[in-house]
């Protein structure tokens, strides 16, 4: 079996939720769930997180990532790119490719983590990058946006009908929205398209999943945690203690 690094990004600032990457999530770092969900992977040879700060990249060894390299300042902006992260990542390192998995999606399968980076390696010549996501409930066809006080459609029309917003929702292709699961980022792609993604870009369709920037999510998925049975959690309470 091929395997991948992982790279987690962990800023130190956050202005949604102040030191979120390390906040608990019934009782464990937010950080330390995307580590562990990493380490369980199967198709995962070394679990990478790069942070600017000091104090996030104790948790992360305590919890068992590499913290190789300190991020520098310019790259851990409000307006940072994911090019960014990934292309310092790249510097640092021989690897040709990486997968990339944002710490505000904290719970993950690591079978499923296989499974998409088995699908990555059998099919990456095809591609210039992966993608995760999930379906929309809406398309975005039934949207609006306001100007000058009045709702308005953000296209001009749908197959000739101006007034598209009141058509069912049936009517419209399927959307889907990245979700931060995992994606997968190749050197090529950065270097010659200058993008983290680049433009044909394959995707691996997951359930819904809850991202975490704000604390009503943190609040749903702590909710979520004690409703349900979690692998990663129980790893974690096996190998850190806690109720």
């Amino acid at each position: 079996m091929s395997k991948i690094t992982a790279l987690i990004p962990a800023r130190g600032g956050s202005k949604g939720v102040p030191g979120k990457n390390i906040k608990e999530l019934h009782g464990f770092p937010l950080l330390a769930y995307s580590i562990e969900a990493c380490i369980e992977c199967a198709g995962i040879g070394r679990v990478v997180v790069s942070t600017d700060s000091d104090e996030i990249a104790k948790v992360a060894r305590h919890y068992g990532a590499e913290v190789p390299f300190i991020r520098p300042a310019e790259f851990a902006q409000d307006n940072s790119t994911d090019y960014d992260v990934i292309n310092h990542f790249f510097d640092q390192t021989e690897d040709e490719e990486v997968a990339y998995l944002r710490p505000t999606t904290p719970l993950r399968d690591p079978k499923k983590l296989t499974e998409y980076i088995n699908f990555f390696f059998e099919n990456k010549v095809s591609m210039s990058g992966l993608r995760s996501m999930h379906e929309l409930p809406e398309p975005p066809y039934k949207m609006f946006r306001v100007e000058d006080g009045y709702c308005k459609g953000f296209f001009k029309e749908f197959n000739g009908i101006k007034d598209y917003t009141n058509l069912p929702r049936q009517t419209f292709p399927k959307a889907y929205q990245p979700n931060g699961y995992m994606d997968i980022s190749k050197r090529h792609t950065l270097r010659d398209a200058d993008t983290s993604f680049g433009m044909k870009i394959m995707p691996v369709i997951t359930e819904p999943v809850t991202e975490v920037d704000m604390q009503h999510e943190f609040d749903l998925l702590n909710f979520q945690l004690s409703a349900e049975k979690n692998v990663l959690l129980e790893n974690l309470k096996d190998k850190f203690g806690g109720n």
